[in-house]
């Protein structure tokens, strides 16, 4: 296999140093992150996205949760927003005008998870996907609206998807691609099936296989090898993902590779 498009990275041993080392300086500089996510019975995913989001460097990070929550969440965020809900405490389809509102102030947006399972958030998030074309990272059940026409989120440009193997395994079956992914395929397999899915499709893939997270971009696929295994991973690895790439627009393999070993303990932008 010619695996000249393989980089190997170890959290002590980054591929991409020079970005650890010229982080913004201020939190002006630092970008500014919409985080959507939410419904009536849990905002986990948010607010462990938002936390993160800050660990990461982040300049200003933004909240949007539907407004069944408002009086649950109270002062949790600094910077809430709430968009309109269906009865059922999930997102509506007329909330969109806000998160298009909220999305042209963001540098990026990411869909951080909990958005339940909702007909009218199914077609809410539809058509945020074809009205913004900015900077945008997808995981946890944000994700699995688009598994059954996955052409959604493949096929869009500036799109990053944390995605776990399940999901991964449903994208690519539902599209027909060429090579079947399962669960416990081969490590050196899945590397060469991520290489070739990145290049047949515009979308950034972020995927985790025992204590390895893979990035792949344009062709190109990185590993990290993480010292200590994390079993709940998503959020926490999509937020990280989409600071580093806010501020590295340009360099969207370095950041996606880089924000895997970035540590939470770096200077922050004052």
């Amino acid at each position: 296999m010619d695996n000249t498009y393989w980089h190997k990275q170890t959290e002590e041993k980054p591929l991409f140093p020079d970005l650890l080392w010229s982080r913004p300086e201020t939190k002006s500089k630092a970008g500014k992150l919409l985080i959507v996510g939410g419904n009536q019975h849990g905002f986990a995913a948010p607010a462990e996205a938002y936390n993160e989001s800050l660990k990461a460097g982040a300049g200003v990070a933004n909240v949007v949760l539907p407004s069944a929550i408002q009086k649950v969440v109270g002062g949790f965020f600094e910077n809430a927003f709430f968009a309109p809900s269906t009865p059922s405490g999930s997102f509506s389809t007329s909330a969109l005008s806000e998160l298009l509102h909220h999305s042209s102030w963001a540098d990026g947006v990411l869909l951080a998870g909990n958005f339940g399972r909702n007909s009218e958030t199914a077609i809410l998030l539809e058509k945020f996907l074809e009205d913004f074309d900015g900077l945008l990272v997808i995981t946890q059940d944000a994700l699995d609206y688009f598994l059954m026409n996955p052409k959604h989120v493949l096929e869009r440009p500036n799109t990053s998807l944390v995605a776990s193997m399940e999901q991964l395994q449903k994208l690519t079956t539902n599209v027909h691609f060429t090579t079947a992914i399962t669960l416990g395929m081969d490590f050196i397999k899945l590397v060469e099936t991520l290489h070739e899915l990145s290049l047949k499709f515009p979308a950034n893939f972020v995927v985790k296989q025992h204590q390895q997270i893979l990035v792949a971009f344009k062709g190109q696929v990185s590993t990290t090898t993480l010292q200590d295994d994390m079993e709940i991973w998503r959020v926490r690895i999509a937020a990280h993902a989409a600071v580093w790439w806010l501020q590295n627009p340009a360099k969207t393999f370095e950041a996606l590779t880089t924000s895997v070993v970035a540590t939470d303990d770096q200077a922050h932008p004052q």
